[in-house]
């Protein structure tokens, strides 16, 4: 069995430099999940400006869409221990392109949300935490306790607008839910209000998303240290650069003048979104 490493320096014969074990206070990465969600039919709310555009529309096609906040809870399992439910919800601002009489589209903003649950590994931890750390803009006073409990961390892109649609609302109410609370950070981001549309004609999208998933807490842990990091480069502003030396760095742009005979479809991330239209 091999010999517990304590704080301090480390002998080590195959070693060039001397090393050091140090122990520091992070976020330990307990479990994550990725994901390629395909959403389809999210109801669209558009503006009031943007409604009266999509009563007139003979058809609407997809545009952009941008992720604007991610709703996160976490909850223990109580029928096994040591794992937690990650509730979130999306909230997305989708531009869509709608076609009425004139060939030119006209753009209508609107926003549409996601709900999804993720089951993760996030170990237990009883303890209660107090800290020092004070608050620049409050009264001088230590935090107070809180619960060792694990934070969920969601990473994500922009989605890509895949496919959108008009639904002609009858009489009975369709059978998706109403407007949920929306946060004011997400109310701010359109320029007039929201509006239900339900006695008028609806909109459907379906986006794709990436989006990663973890479960972190609070951990101390024994690393080996070389020695401190001091950055090698220096500080340059790009303002005083001569441009035509940029200019030389640029490669001749030979598909420009050359078109290929084909052209294939794109496989990753970066290029469907700009194939579907969303970095137009």
């Amino acid at each position: 069995m091999a010999d517990k490493v304590s704080p301090g320096p480390i002998s080590c014969d195959s070693c060039a430099d001397n090393r050091e074990a140090v122990c520091i206070h992070t976020k330990k990465i307990y479990d994550s999940c990725k994901d390629k969600d395909c959403i389809e039919d999210l109801r669209f709310y558009p503006t009031v400006a943007g409604q009266e555009i999509l009563n007139r529309a003979l058809s609407v096609k997809g545009g952009k869409a941008e992720l604007l906040y991610v709703y996160i809870n976490v909850e223990p399992v109580v029928f096994n221990r040591g794992f937690f439910t990650v509730d979130m919800r999306y909230f997305y601002r989708v531009t869509l392109n709608a076609y009425c009489s004139c060939p030119r589209p006209v753009e209508v903003e609107g926003l549409c949300v996601f709900d999804k649950r993720a089951i993760l590994f996030g170990s237990e931890g009883n303890a209660k935490i107090f800290s020092s750390k004070v608050r620049a803009d409050g009264l001088d006073r230590q935090m107070l306790e809180r619960s060792n409990m694990p934070v969920a961390v969601v990473e994500a892109v922009d989605p890509i607008v895949l496919d959108a649609k008009l639904v002609e609302c009858c009489d009975q109410r369709c059978c998706d839910c109403d407007l949920c609370e929306i946060p004011a950070c997400v109310s701010q981001c359109f320029g007039c209000e929201l509006t239900m549309g339900d006695d008028c004609r609806r909109a459907f999208v379906t986006l794709g998303q990436f989006s990663i998933v973890r479960l972190e807490r609070d951990s101390q842990l024994l690393i080996p240290v070389l020695d401190y990091c001091l950055p090698e480069k220096e500080c340059t502003g790009g303002a005083s650069e001569d441009p035509c030396e940029l200019f030389s760095n640029i490669a001749f742009p030979v598909n420009e003048f050359f078109p290929p005979n084909t052209i294939e479809m794109p496989g990753d991330y970066e290029g469907t979104k700009h194939y579907c239209g969303c970095g137009r």
